[in-house]
């Protein structure tokens, strides 16, 4: 009864446990090997450092190297987000 139970269930699924873990392995190893293939969990590249500038929609603070920016009346505006910036136009 248990070699029955063992053979016709806890065997295949060892098998496939294992299958899968080289399988993942493998397409591990193919992704990092992929040239110009960035991994998702890395961060975009933004430039530190700079003068912080106090987006006039949300109050967010922004650097001044990575914001978006409009000039209103001679004054330069500067925007964390073109969601941000298209509020300001409409207001």
């Amino acid at each position: 009864m248990i070699r029955f139970f063992f053979l016709r269930f806890l065997l295949p699924l060892l098998v496939l446990f294992l299958l899968r873990a080289v399988l993942r392995s493998l397409f591990a190893a193919f992704r990092a090997a992929t040239p110009g293939r960035t991994s998702e969990r890395t961060p975009p590249s933004v430039q530190a450092g700079g003068e912080l500038k106090k987006d006039p929609v949300c109050g967010t603070y922004v650097s001044s190297a990575v914001s978006l920016t409009r000039t209103v009346n001679g004054s330069v505006l500067h925007f964390c987000s073109k969601e941000c910036r298209d509020k300001y136009r409409v207001a």
